[in-house]
């Protein structure tokens, strides 16, 4: 049997064409700046996404890290959303390495920070505070679609009061999809910004940092510190550039496969979608089970039993997250499994059917 994984998209392989690219790719050595192909590559982002230059970074994290290196010294302050993948997945490098205070803003962690946010949580001019330099935003957050109006009122916020702005834009593609944006629209006015090769768009390795001249070049050192001159680096670079020209447009199957999935797992007992958050490639799904010692990762156990791997991020929350190679087919097996996981744990709890509360 098969394997379907929807733990995350990182987990897709490169595309033939991807293979055939890195065979013929010109390469040398990127440190000294002399690889044609990731120069080619950083030129391109860089005028994708409206910005002056660019620089080729191993993972999202790395871009995110080198970014805010580049943006505020230690004990400089960072406003950012409480669900965001900086603070919540990245380990507090931005703390622990960098020196720097992460203050998670916002409502909750299915919720863009707002300008209100931004202007409410600006430390003050005092000796006791650190200062504030930057605000970081996310597009998708979580899976969801940021609207322009929202970024845009943070971004002129930020800059009223003297701020730069970072866009952590791993999934920015699936965002100006779902939101009909032109891309290089939905980072208008921001800094700096970082977006991923290796999720949805299928390459093997690599993340997109942008900017203008002058903060590449300070990015660029940083990056060498924390060990990502990648030499030969033209072999992940012309995957990533097939990534560009061939799989940003066909993203719409995996926002497809997504919803179709959410709508049916929805109808299953003991599980819960609020579809409302389902508007890109992520499903997060709630479990009900009544008896509390039953928790999400008793389900992801039960269904991966059906050869379907989901990913439990919270004691009642699955997050599954569709991407290139999983078909419309792979749904509907999906859902025959949540469907034939929650009856046999409610069969061996001896949980009463007939309530989906």
């Amino acid at each position: 049997m098969s394997v379907i994984d929807l733990r995350s998209d990182t987990v897709t392989r490169p595309t033939a064409a991807m293979k055939e690219a890195i065979a013929k790719a010109e390469v040398g050595d990127d440190v000294f700046g002399e690889d044609p192909t990731v120069n080619e590559l950083e030129a391109y982002s860089a005028q994708l996404m409206g910005k002056e230059a660019g620089l080729f970074v191993a993972s999202g994290t790395m871009g995110n890290f080198v970014s805010l290196l580049s943006h505020c010294g230690r004990g400089d302050e960072v406003l950012v959303a409480r669900g965001a993948h900086i603070f919540q997945y990245e380990q507090g490098g931005a703390s622990s390495l960098g020196g720097m205070v992460l203050n998670p803003i916002g409502q909750s962690k299915m919720q863009a920070i707002t300008a209100s946010d931004v202007l409410n949580n600006i430390s003050a001019c005092d000796v006791h505070k650190p200062i504030t330099r930057l605000v970081c935003l996310e597009n998708t957050l979580n899976g969801i679609a940021v609207p322009l109006e929202t970024t845009d009122a943070v971004v002129e916020a930020a800059r009223n009061q003297g701020l730069k702005t970072h866009m952590d834009g791993a999934r920015i593609f699936n965002a100006a999809l779902a939101l009909k944006s032109d891309v290089k629209r939905l980072v208008e006015g921001i800094d700096s910004v970082q977006f991923c090769f290796s999720k949805g768009l299928s390459a093997p390795v690599g993340s997109m940092v942008v900017g203008d001249k002058e903060f590449i070049h300070k990015a660029r050192r940083a990056r060498k510190a924390l060990g990502g001159g990648m030499r030969q680096a033209g072999l992940l670079a012309a995957a990533c550039r097939v990534a560009l020209d061939q799989m940003t447009g066909r993203l719409e199957e995996d926002h497809e496969n997504a919803r179709k999935l959410a709508e049916g797992v929805k109808e299953l007992d003991f599980l819960n979608v609020d579809l409302s958050n389902c508007q890109t490639n992520m499903v997060w799904i709630e479990t009900r089970f009544p008896d509390e010692k039953l928790k999400a990762q008793t389900l992801v156990d039960e269904i991966k039993e059906q050869g379907v791997l989901v990913l439990a991020t919270g004691p009642d929350k699955i997050r599954a997250v569709t991407h290139y190679g999983i078909t419309d087919g792979d749904i509907d097996r999906t859902i025959a499994a949540f469907a034939t996981a929650v009856a046999k744990i409610v069969e061996k709890a001896d949980i009463q059917t007939g309530s989906r509360s």
